[in-house]
């Protein structure tokens, strides 16, 4: 190398250096992620009054530094709270019953609904159904020449040939066919008006009158039909009385995967009631604004909320009722959204503003972010980016992911030449948005470009474990002054980043993909009655090829009724790459029909 050339390539190593700012503290964040992950505050759960605390600390932090309130209430008043409404718990009412025949059980000794069971009251035949599923990738289905329509289905938990190392349904592996929540879903789309779940003696020999609590187990709030579950010995002196056998109808399906289902007598009608209670509390975002020279701004954010005490969401299932502090999720993040507005609080006024947003209810699927595109206190239409963080606090060999580098014009090279300032940092440039399933997603999906820093899942992750003590300073500040840097360049830049569809190339024809066939949607977060609202459509995907649109909301996938997320990812999941489905959609009013040809999901 000449020495002119050496000396441009150290000058401008230089100039990258100074790129990245020396006022972000590690220690100070850290001090900041052992207070708000102190048993003080329990694990931030939801709907809690420490979690409501937490929003008081931060929001008191904000104020201090003299930031703006960008939220107004009904009179005009500012504020660096935004509320909102969540289903934090959910509590078994006292019109629980269900009856079949002359014999009337009893809530919790003979039954129990389920958590995603809906509330309702049903009076229907009863039709055993066996397994409970229909899949045609390994040519079974349960519902063959069934006719549920209208009635209550009996369906045995797992599914068929479960254990057998040789089972078609991928060995010893269990497939989505055996979620309980797939199986609800099924039995509605064939038209099923209620469900009681038995277990799997065959499996678990010896546990045919073992009833999971209620509210032990994650799932959607309701999935449309009310769901139980019943003693299976119970059930068995109704299969009894209809002249089967459950034990050897159990064996006979594992055999020969030949489905056993029939209907039961007239006399053993059921009748099926479920009262649940959906506990609803107020929960808040918290947001503080630093204007910018322009209208335009950037959204710097980390969700504050975490597990509580556990809860269903649990990776230390046997550690249930202890707090769980999530000192690097999502402490890490929110105290270093804290130390970025300090910083940039602390430099002249920016071109353009930003945004410092902190959201609740990201646990219970980002709820806090959601509630927050929808409502936002400024003008969406001016937002450029969306910088995200989630679990920064615990980088490794400098291992940093960074997704969404190409959802933006100008991401990468910007991201690529700060990095040449600390070759420390090992970059991998994720091209999924969706990895760690955070509160980037809720941005993305309007058509916002976006930056998602993680630092990786560890063995700590949603445990009791996952404490302030395990965290490096030094890579802690490492991360926050790349994000830092990162941001300067973002709003001090000529012209705002374009959003950039990030396209999902196809897998090779034949190849195994990834879990189900890709169709190309971007769900809304934002429930809607009676469909699922696309906030976007990936760009090459069959679903764009197909004529669907960002804003269409889809209402029929293959034949079928979809009243919801879950119902869509079923259908979808139930198809294989290569299929072509007929889709009905909503727009403006209109009622559309195409033809989407499925591709392959890498």
């Amino acid at each position: 190398m000449s020495r002119l050339r050496y000396s441009i390539l150290f000058l401008a190593m230089l100039g990258f250096a100074a790129k990245l700012p020396d006022g972000i503290d590690g220690r100070r964040m850290v001090d900041d992620v052992r207070l708000l992950s102190n048993e003080k505050y329990k694990g931030r759960w939801t709907g809690t009054k420490e979690l409501d605390e937490a929003a008081r600390w931060i929001a008191h932090n904000y104020e201090k530094m003299g930031l703006k309130a960008p939220f107004a209430d009904a009179s005009g008043k500012l504020s660096f709270f935004q509320k909102f409404v969540v289903n934090t718990e959910s509590k078994l009412g006292t019109h629980n019953t269900l009856s079949v025949g002359s014999e009337k059980l009893s809530v919790a000794k003979d039954f129990l609904p389920r958590i995603f069971s809906s509330s309702g009251e049903v009076s229907a035949p009863l039709v055993f159904a066996g397994y409970g599923i229909t899949a045609h990738e390994y040519h079974y289905d349960d519902y063959a020449g069934l006719d549920v329509k209208g009635k209550i289905v009996v369906v045995l938990r797992l599914e068929p040939q479960d254990g057998d190392q040789n089972s078609v349904f991928l060995g010893t592996e269990r497939t989505r066919h055996a979620n309980l929540e797939g199986k609800a879903i099924n039995a509605k789309l064939h038209g099923a008006a209620g469900m009681i779940v038995l277990n799997n003696t065959a499996v678990f020999p010896g546990e045919e009158n073992k009833l999971d609590p209620f509210g032990n187990e994650s799932g959607p709030l309701s999935v449309g039909i009310p769901v139980v579950q019943v003693k299976t010995s119970i059930a068995e002196k109704w299969i009894a009385a209809a002249g089967h056998d459950l034990k050897a109808m159990v064996r006979t399906i594992d055999q020969n995967l030949e489905p056993q289902s029939f209907a039961f007598p007239d006399s053993l009608h059921g009748h099926l009631r479920v009262d649940i209670n959906r506990i609803m509390k107020p929960t808040w975002n918290v947001a503080a604004y630093l204007p910018g020279e322009t209208s335009e701004y950037i959204v710097i954010g980390a969700h504050y909320d975490h597990l509580g005490v556990g809860r269903q969401f649990s990776m230390a299932p046997s550690e249930a009722g202890k707090i769980h502090p999530g000192a690097d999720d999502n402490a890490s993040g929110t105290a270093a959204v804290l130390e970025l507005a300090r910083h940039f609080k602390s430099l002249p006024k920016p071109k353009r503003g930003i945004l410092f947003a902190h959201f609740s209810g990201e646990e219970l699927g980002l709820l806090g972010s959601s509630y927050m595109t929808a409502h936002m206190p400024l003008d969406l239409a001016n937002c450029t980016s969306m910088v995200n963080l989630d679990m920064i606090g615990r980088m490794t060999n400098g291992k940093l992911f960074i997704a969404g580098a190409a959802s933006g014009s100008g991401f990468q090279s910007i991201l690529e030449n700060l990095l040449q300032a600390d070759p420390a940092i090992h970059p991998d440039f994720s091209e999924n948005l969706n990895i760690g399933g955070s509160d980037h997603t809720s941005f993305s999906s309007k058509q916002i470009p976006t930056l998602f820093f993680f630092t990786g899942l560890h063995p700590d992750y949603h445990k009791p474990s996952d404490t302030w003590e395990k965290f490096d300073p030094v890579a802690y500040q490492q991360v926050v002054r790349l994000v830092a840097a990162t941001v300067s360049e973002l709003e001090a830049a000529p012209k705002r980043p374009e959003f950039r569809r990030v396209e999902t190339a196809a897998a090779p024809s034949g190849g195994g993909g990834g879990y189900g066939p890709y169709f190309g949607s971007v769900p809304d977060f934002a429930e809607v009655s009676n469909g699922v609202r696309f906030a976007d459509v990936r760009a090459g995907s069959p679903a764009e090829k197909g004529g669907i649109r960002a804003g269409d909301v889809l209402t029929e996938f293959d034949g079928k009724k979809v009243a919801s997320l879950q119902d869509y990812t079923y259908l979808l999941r139930a198809k294989k790459p290569g299929d072509t489905v007929r889709v009905k959609v909503n727009r403006f009013d209109q009622s559309y029909e195409f033809s989407v040809v499925l591709g392959i999901r890498k």
